[in-house]
């Protein structure tokens, strides 16, 4: 049971490219929970139910978190979602919304997701919000999808941008490409400076945990990637970029008005390369941006980072 849609891939002319170049949108923002999430999420809670799962527990205040409820509620099993006391209001209400029983615990992701783990019962399954196999195979969907829809003259993309967090989104779509063969296909994974701890963990060759997040980009708050994304980058031609709060968000409120969609400073983040003048995507022709959504971003609290970070 697949609890995810089919999104729409869009060919996109807001963005600068080469002439001959085209920028595709995979539009993972209009995912009924509003993120990507769904696709790994869903898969991973159909498979925990089908194998006798009485209720779901996850540990996200953000879009694992709404997609863990918003699967549990369409599998007919109670979700409680533990939240750290960071969590904003308006995420609060959007869990409330899908149903989820919602537990404030601690300062931060790392204790939520301890008392999470304490509160598991015989018959729960435990849903992580990037590292699990069956994320990343659920996740590797969004590239089956794209390859399916047709390319003028059956050409395949020679680029993938996206955000990186966890590592989630980052495992599945390496899984999906290596599922239509392409191996050899470049993915560019964007951080925001202050939630870059993948980008600073390939410079030292080690995993390494940020003492803190700094930047308001919260989606890729995870402070160590998962080991899983960490090793892809020896095996896949993975590139690491840092772009600013300010350029996310300054992506955010472009692309609103380019498409008409509402999203998130951490998909932002991926948003913004694509939208840089000049860089490293401008060497190729098919360049497909998975636009990964966030269903907690308002235009209101965009416009106001915009305003703050231009002060």
């Amino acid at each position: 049971m697949a609890l995810h849609i089919a999104t729409p891939l869009l060919a996109s002319t807001a963005f600068p490219v080469r002439p001959g170049a085209r920028v595709w949108l995979k539009m993972e923002a209009l995912q009924p929970s509003g993120s990507f999430k769904l696709r790994g999420i869903g898969h991973a809670c159909a498979t925990w139910a089908a194998r006798g799962a009485r209720r779901i527990v996850a540990s996200s205040g953000g879009n694992a978190g709404l997609a863990a409820a918003h699967a549990g509620r369409r599998l007919g099993l109670p979700v409680l979602v533990v939240v750290p006391e960071t969590t904003s209001e308006r995420a609060r209400t959007l869990l409330a919304r899908e149903g989820a029983e919602v537990c404030i615990h601690g300062s931060s992701f790392q204790e939520a997701n301890a008392h999470a783990h304490g509160l598991l019962g015989p018959s729960d399954a435990f849903i992580h919000p990037f590292d699990d196999p069956l994320l990343w195979e659920g996740h590797a969907s969004m590239i089956d999808e794209a390859a399916a829809d047709v390319l003028p003259g059956g050409v395949r993309f020679d680029a993938v941008v996206l955000a990186v967090g966890g590592g989630g989104l980052l495992s599945g779509v390496v899984a999906g490409l290596r599922r239509q063969g392409w191996n050899t296909v470049p993915v560019f994974a964007v951080e925001t400076s202050g939630a870059d701890s993948y980008a600073r963990s390939l410079a030292a060759g080690e995993r390494i945990e940020l003492p803190a997040i700094a930047s308001i980009a919260t989606s890729l708050g995870a402070r160590t990637v998962s080991q899983h994304a960490f090793e892809l980058a020896r095996t896949h031609p993975i590139t690491p970029v840092v772009v600013s709060d300010h350029e996310a968000v300054a992506a955010c409120l472009r692309f609103m008005d380019d498409h008409r969609v509402v999203v998130e400073p951490a998909c932002g983040a991926a948003l913004a390369l694509a939208y840089r003048e000049e860089g490293p995507l401008a060497a190729f022709r098919n360049v497909l941006v998975i636009v990964c959504g966030g269903a907690t971003a308002t235009v209101a609290q965009l416009q106001a980072w915009d305003a703050q970070l231009r002060a």
